[in-house]
């Protein structure tokens, strides 16, 4: 049996590949990666490396050849570019006879409002033509992904969003990564449709939580759209990520996160980290902490 994983030097895919290792003889795990020489370590264990890059598919098929069970981690980028990366490893993953096929999607993908929801949608979509057995690791949201909310507030900060009432799942990065081992190295996952994420909370409930952790109050600033963007800017935030920011903003106001489950916790067979746990561990290691 054969696994592996792509994009694995990445900020995912590194953990993914670490929960791997404590799963499966490192013999029976590869990774596939844009640039070999980043994996150097991952060699140096005994994971093959193989050079991948989505943005030239004919390295995909050798990429994915004698491959049991790949773990397809979304790429960064445009909707358009993503759309065709995917939907390219998709079609080598097929040619290549891949047995099963794991993708880290988002939340209610095939449903949801969320702008970023449309590329999870065709990659689900072009995985199911395939005929290929799958499984959707539709993940809600990283933690980590406050992180510049969490250091402004520690430089004194309000706590800045646009979200009002609307609530995400937030996890570690390091869950979603154990849930997604969980299922490549496992069994039974077959055509099955994981809905991950830790309890929902809303932006508010999390600035009180980072609060507590850091010992000091932190007010919230509730904006608009067009405030919030204004807002966004003035910090420096570049032109083309503003737009990004308020639509991920304005989609867990409207509820696009907000899918209760279960699902982690059934897949990494323990409870999720407590958000406080978890905020302290991230306020641990920043610079300004």
């Amino acid at each position: 049996m054969k696994l592996l994983v792509t994009g694995a030097t990445g900020k995912l895919g590194s953990k993914v590949v670490e929960a791997l290792l404590k799963k499966v003889p490192a013999s029976q795990l590869a990774v596939s990666v844009r640039n070999p020489e980043k994996a150097a370590e991952l060699k140096a264990q005994g994971v093959e490396v193989r050079q991948g890059d989505f943005d030239r598919p004919e390295t995909l098929d050798a990429a994915f050849a004698g491959i049991d069970r790949l773990l397809m981690i979304s790429a960064d980028g445009d909707t358009e570019t993503r759309i065709r990366q995917h939907t390219d490893a998709v079609a080598a993953a097929k040619r290549a006879n891949v047995g099963f096929i794991a993708y880290t999607s988002a939340t209610n993908a095939r449903e949801s409002s969320l702008f970023l929801a449309e590329v999870h949608r065709v990659t689900e979509e072009a995985m199911i033509a395939t005929g290929i057995p799958y499984a959707f690791l539709r993940n809600n949201w990283y933690l980590e992904n406050e992180l510049g909310s969490i250091q402004g507030a520690l430089a004194g900060q309000p706590w800045l969003t646009s979200a009002g009432g609307g609530k995400a799942g937030w996890a570690l990065r390091q869950e979603y990564a154990e849930a997604a081992a969980a299922v490549l190295a496992g069994e039974g996952h077959e055509n099955a449709v994981y809905e991950l994420g830790g309890p929902l909370r809303t932006q508010e409930e999390l600035a009180a939580a980072v609060s507590a952790v850091i010992g000091r109050d932190i007010p919230v600033h509730q904006a608009d759209d067009a405030e919030y963007a204004s807002i966004m800017a003035g910090a420096g935030v570049p032109d083309f990520v503003v737009p990004i920011l308020v639509g991920i903003q304005k989609g867990i106001r409207e509820g696009a996160l907000e899918v209760a489950s279960g699902d982690l916790e059934k897949l990494i067979g323990r409870p999720v980290t407590t958000l406080d746990q978890a905020l302290a561990a991230l306020v641990k290691e920043l610079p300004s902490a």
